[in-house]
């Protein structure tokens, strides 16, 4: 099962202080899309658009794992790897670490996604306004 932001334990908020490298983020992004892989489906993937030994995705496996933003399970003689995370949750986690280091302030983070949103089309827009009205909905059910 995915984590949600809610749930993040503290090895993967560690995570989230340390860069991913292009391969680490390309990887994590295919697991994202296609659920659940060993090491030949990933390779055999990034083979044909990127080249690359089958030794280095294990490594690069390995470290996703390592850095708890993988889980991996053993069927046979391989791991069947899956990202321990939520694609939207992985993004929040790197956008609330990475505001955090500059300002705690909350409203400096919203000039910047309004900053962001320039470059939106309507319907992009529109797709904003109704996660902001279900996230004020999800609050209000929430409430004692």
């Amino acid at each position: 099962m995915a984590l949600s932001s809610a749930n993040i334990d503290k090895p993967l908020k560690r995570a989230f202080s340390v860069q991913l490298g292009e391969l680490e983020k390309l990887v994590l992004n295919y697991l994202w899309e296609h659920g659940t892989a060993d090491v030949k489906q990933v390779h055999d993937h990034f083979k044909k658009t990127r080249g690359g030994s089958l030794n280095t995705i294990q490594s690069t496996l390995d470290r996703l794992h390592k850095k708890g933003i993988l889980a991996r399970e053993k069927q046979g003689h391989a791991y069947q790897y899956r990202a321990a995370i939520e694609k939207k949750a992985f993004l929040g986690e790197l956008i609330r670490t990475v505001t955090q280091d500059f300002s705690s302030d909350h409203n400096h983070v919203l000039a910047a996604f309004v900053s962001l949103s320039a470059d939106l089309d309507e319907a992009h827009l529109d797709s904003l306004e109704a996660l902001i009205k279900a996230s004020r909905q999800q609050k209000k059910d929430e409430a004692p």
